[in-house]
């Protein structure tokens, strides 16, 4: 409120610690929801489908830490992976850069998890307790029957879900057919239970209860999307030339109505809306862009016989500038995005060349850090630990070797056969006979070479040190 001439204007403090009112967002449909939902079923046909699909013998996606193996389809990816890892951080930020600067919040809207599970949560409970105001009405209802038996339906089928989903989860990092047959003997061990039990009840009270103040208040995201967005950002807006002033429309009278815009004051955008924001009042940190105030506005636009897109998708420029679709665009591929998408692009293509260029057989060497050498009976050695990876879908038989030094040999095993996806662990030492060691002395350079007896696989070397005294 504007403060009156010779007064001081009066910012209200609300505390932190008032109680949030509870939101009822109504369901709408429309093209935009109907988009949300194909991006539901999508996202938890994978999340829910991935883990059991069968490949070559074992589980198609696993991230197996016990065995430091992360299994994607025919990709496995070990410990001196890492950088792959590094690469999909790197991606994902650059996807986000790139979405948010092009479109606004689109991955809010339509797959964020929180979002997701919100509006399967919401499905669940409009089937059991009804719409908007039958919940409305139920909460503000006294306790009886009927009450309690479809608030103990909603919660009991909010938690088996829960459970489903934490069983799920688990299932990618613990082989989910042998997870489900322990949990059906009540065989699980305790971590497992652990976190079957953690990811359920964080699923039940992120869906269930804490929903819209999570965007608001925990995610970062909201936080700092402002800072990419700019001028020719794709976001939903309110068309306020267009809808201002607002105005019931007089049905008795129509020649006695005042001059307004198209916006009727329904409110409908507010009750559809699932953090309870009023897009009338301009781009808010709260809104993740689910784009069901849209398809409200959309449906009322038809019943009053005026042009759709009161509410739509724009961008700022083109609310000022009154600039076509082509136009926006047009206006989208600007030297922010390109550089985002370039960038983008490159490091996606050279992840893939070389994930397809990458050997079938890995081979890492680790000094044993007890010592530099040992003295033996006749020469020094050197104690090393080898890890072969075998990354391929078929078996391999492999023979290591030492070069770089004539006189260097290996003790130890020199043969490994390896299944699909199979991993050798092996301590062997490198020797090298006293009247052969002549002048040499400290660290000598030598290489570890691991070849194929089948020649399928080009042989493979890692340096290593030899040390004398």
């Amino acid at each position: 409120m504007a403060a009156k001439p010779g007064q001081k204007r009066v910012i209200p403090i609300n505390s932190l610690y008032v109680a949030e009112p509870k939101i009822y967002p109504k369901s709408i449909n429309g093209r935009f929801q109907r988009w949300r939902w194909l991006f539901v079923w999508l996202t938890q046909a994978v999340f829910y489908g991935f883990c059991w699909l069968p490949w070559n013998g074992r589980q198609a996606v696993l991230f197996d830490l016990d065995t430091r193996r992360f299994d994607i389809f025919g990709l496995s990816l070990r410990p001196q992976d890492t950088i792959y890892l590094a690469i999909l951080l790197i991606l994902s930020a650059l996807a986000l850069f790139l979405f948010t600067a092009v479109a606004g919040r689109l991955w809010c809207g339509y797959t964020c998890p929180q979002t997701v599970y919100t509006a399967i949560f919401l499905w669940i409970e409009a089937r059991i307790e009804g719409d908007r105001s039958q919940r409305m009405k139920l909460d503000a209802a006294p306790w009886s029957i009927d009450k309690l038996r479809r608030k103990t339906a909603k919660h009991f089928t909010w938690i088996a879900f829960s459970l489903w989903t934490g069983l799920t989860f688990v299932g990618y990092f613990t082989p989910i057919r042998p997870l489900t047959e322990a949990l059906a003997n009540a065989s699980v061990s305790a971590w497992e239970a652990f976190w079957i039990l953690f990811y359920a009840a964080a699923t039940y009270g992120n869906a269930g209860f804490f929903r819209e103040q999570m965007c608001k208040y925990v995610c970062p995201y909201a936080r700092f999307q402002f800072v990419m967005f700019d001028a020719d950002t794709l976001i939903i807006t309110y068309d306020e030339a267009r809808g201002e002033p607002r105005g019931r429309i007089n049905k008795t009278q129509p020649s006695a109505e005042a001059p307004r815009g198209d916006c009727i004051d329904c409110g409908i955008c507010v009750q559809v809306c699932p953090t309870g924001i009023d897009i009338r009042d301009g781009l808010q940190a709260e809104c993740i862009a689910c784009a069901a105030c849209i398809d409200a506005c959309d449906q009322v636009m038809d019943k009053i016989e005026r042009p759709r897109g009161l509410i739509r998708y724009a961008t700022e420029n083109a609310l000022v500038r009154k600039l076509g679709r082509q136009d926006i665009v047009r206006r989208a591929l600007r030297p922010r995005t390109a550089i985002y998408a370039a960038i983008f692009t490159a490091l996606m293509l050279g992840t893939s060349w070389s994930l397809a260029h990458r050997a079938d057989v890995q081979l890492a060497v680790q000094r044993d850090r007890g010592g530099l050498y040992r003295e033996t009976e006749d020469g020094i050695e050197n104690s090393y630990q080898i890890t072969i990876a075998n990354t391929a879908e078929s078996a391999r038989t492999l023979t290591l070797s030492v070069e770089g030094l004539n006189a260097a040999r290996i003790v130890g095993r020199t043969r490994f056969a390896l299944p699909p996806g199979g991993t050798a662990v092996e301590s062997v030492a490198v020797r090298i006979n006293g009247e052969q060691i002549g002048s040499l002395h400290g660290a000598q350079p030598i290489r570890f070479r691991l070849q194929t007896l089948d020649g399928t696989t080009e042989s493979i070397e890692q340096k290593a040190s030899l040390w004398l005294p």
